[in-house]
């Protein structure tokens, strides 16, 4: 009886893929039909739906915040939840609306850009391979492509989702400006490839290793961390910056790139290990410091609960 409820939901399942990706069609369409203003105002309705009504994830992304901010009031716990659960649903909008970013122009109307001297003059102007760590911080979508156009075209690492329709979609957004993607089990041969060309990886990092034996305090609890992005960096011998991003007062989105200092570190296992705790710090600082932005919904501590 149990094989056969589970063949049914593996084939409810793979019924359910090709109309998740229609429908993420469809909302595309009708998001790209909105101004800016209206398209803010619906992920409002999505957040605020998935958050007070769906409770999506709700008590995993309340404890989660709790965790990390011990001393913050329930109120507080909520309203940081209920912003965050907007500005996801804004990401989801904004990455719908990219076929609208038609020109350099209008990626700087939505993205200012900061980057460290360093990034500007060995990655821009130099042509030298960089290594950039970034989050799932604000609408990271969207200002990847804008930052993909203002910048240089980036190769974006990810992982593939089982849902194969929906996955060929997301690909074809992001890489509609110019950036290309590297599936993760091909990342570390293809990322020394494309540093050695002179050109910039980004990797998320700040998701949990399946495999990982290594371990860091994150956001106030013992967390799994990939050692790729340092280890390419020190492997092919190129800088490597942390990106954030947060959404600003004006409706605009603010990226800062940050170069991390790697001059007194070479590739042996100790220092691959500083410096990806160097980079998940400042991570760390900053989504202590713009809780609202990052991804709460995500079981980021699942592998090592009740480890701490």
């Amino acid at each position: 009886m149990k094989k056969f409820n589970k063949k049914i939901k593996r084939n409810l399942k793979k019924i359910s893929y090709p109309v998740t990706g229609w429908l993420f069609v469809l909302l595309g369409g009708f998001a790209r039909t909105l101004n800016r203003e209206q398209a803010r105002k619906l992920a409002v309705f999505l957040g605020d739906t998935a958050c007070g009504v769906l409770r999506i994830r709700r008590s995993l992304t309340e404890n989660n915040l709790k965790s990390t901010f011990p001393h913050k009031s329930p109120v507080e716990i909520r309203t940081i939840a209920r912003q965050a659960y907007r500005n996801q649903a804004l990401n989801v909008v904004e990455l719908l609306r990219i076929p609208l970013i038609r020109d350099h122009m209008e990626a700087r109307d939505l993205v200012e850009i900061e980057a460290d001297d360093s990034f500007n003059q060995e990655v821009l102007v130099q042509n030298r391979g960089a290594v950039v760590v970034s989050a799932h911080l604000s609408s990271w979508e969207m200002i990847g492509a804008c930052a993909g156009m203002l910048l240089k075209p980036l190769h974006v690492i990810i992982k593939p989702l089982k849902n194969h329709c929906l996955d060929a979609q997301l690909t074809r957004y992001r890489t509609m400006h110019g950036n290309r993607v590297i599936l993760k089990d091909r990342a570390l041969r293809e990322g020394l490839k494309v540093l050695k060309q002179g050109k910039v990886l980004v990797i998320l990092g700040d998701q949990s290793n399946k495999e990982g034996t290594f371990h860091v305090d994150f956001l106030g609890r013992r967390s799994t961390i990939f050692l790729g992005p340092a280890f390419l960096a020190l492997k092919a011998g190129v800088p490597l910056f942390v990106e954030t991003c947060r959404k600003l007062d004006n409706q605009k989105y603010q990226l800062k790139i940050q170069e991390i200092d790697t001059r007194d570190l070479s590739l042996s296992k100790q220092d691959i290990a500083t410096l990806t705790i160097r980079y998940t710090r400042v991570l760390e600082d900053f989504i202590r410091k713009h809780p609202e932005e990052w991804l709460w919904m995500h079981d980021r501590w699942k592998r090592t609960r009740g480890m701490d």
